[in-house]
């Protein structure tokens, strides 16, 4: 039987380790899983312990959080063959992971009808903010679900915000990230295009931040643009699905959204060139590679 203080894990990335190191230091015994043998590794070096098996999670730890890539992982992880579901003893999940809200708030009644928690709460804020417990949880699911869950969701973050019933979370994380991911991508145009009118990024990046202009997008990657790195604590293939999700889910609705389609095309570019697997600040590099060819020379033209 799992003791009260252990808490399982599913999905070791940036997102997943930074849980892992926030569990861990309130006090929770986190077993976790990744299908990546140096992920594994990586949680034993910093004191978690490794399974072999999501049933082995399972068996360590009545209630799960996922910090998995998409809906469909989840789906795998939850109800797959060996799935956590294989096993009697899951009282818990809680979602960490963007995905597509329909498809949560069915998983959520299925899981309902089996007397299983099933909570959103996707994180707004990179893996350095996880970790530091500076993101916001949007939490969607029944208020009694996540009273039962307060100890774990209190030790990921002190900002949570309850959204509403399940799907509400991922649709709360899916449309404020609209709105990031489009001031990231504005930063960057604007520091591209100061770059090329003679303002070095250091330069137009104080100007940012001491003007209206400014923005959390700017505090949290303009150094990084301006300095060029691009270690990620979030990755464009990464935003990218977000942004794919965002248009799938508004064309759902019979609304167009043409920035977003914008951005889409930067970032599928950007992934194109390599560079999926930076940080979202690298999305300055595909526009510095939107160059136009210069003016064509007029042969009739004579010097003054």
């Amino acid at each position: 039987m799992a003791a009260d203080n252990s808490i399982g894990i599913v999905g070791l990335g940036l997102v997943g380790m930074a849980l892992a190191r926030r569990l861990m230091a309130a006090g929770f015994q986190v077993t976790g899983f990744d299908l990546r043998e140096e992920a594994r590794a990586a949680l034993t070096a910093q004191g978690g312990r490794a399974a072999s098996s999501l049933v082995e999670v399972a068996n360590a730890a009545s209630c799960t959080v996922l910090a998995v890539f998409h809906t469909d992982d989840v789906l795998k992880v939850v109800e797959g063959p060996a799935g956590l579901l294989s096993i009697f003893g899951v009282r818990s999940i809680i979602d960490c992971s963007t995905g597509t809200p329909h498809e949560l708030e069915a998983l959520a009644a299925r899981l309902g009808a089996r007397g299983i928690t099933f909570i959103e709460a996707p994180l707004s804020g990179s893996s350095q903010q996880i970790a530091a417990g500076e993101a916001t949880l949007l939490l969607g699911g029944e208020a009694g679900g996540l009273q039962a869950c307060e100890s774990v969701l209190s030790a990921i973050s002190g900002k949570r915000i309850h959204v509403g019933g399940t799907g509400m979370g991922a649709k709360a994380k899916l449309a404020t990230n609209l709105v990031l991911g489009l001031n990231r991508a504005a930063l960057a145009e604007g520091m591209v295009f100061a770059e090329n009118m003679g303002i070095s990024p250091e330069q137009f990046l104080a100007l940012v931040l001491a003007s209206p202009a400014t923005s959390g997008a700017a505090e949290a990657k303009g150094r990084m643009m301006a300095e060029e790195d691009f270690a990620p604590q979030s990755r464009i293939h990464q935003h990218l699905k977000d942004v794919n999700l965002m248009i799938q889910g508004a064309a759902a609705e019979g609304q167009k959204l043409p920035l977003s389609e914008t951005h889409a095309a930067l970032l599928r570019a950007a992934v194109a060139a390599g560079d999926g697997e930076l940080d979202n600040a690298a999305i300055i590099r595909e526009l510095r590679r939107r160059k136009t060819a210069p003016p064509p020379i007029d042969p009739n033209q004579t010097s003054p």
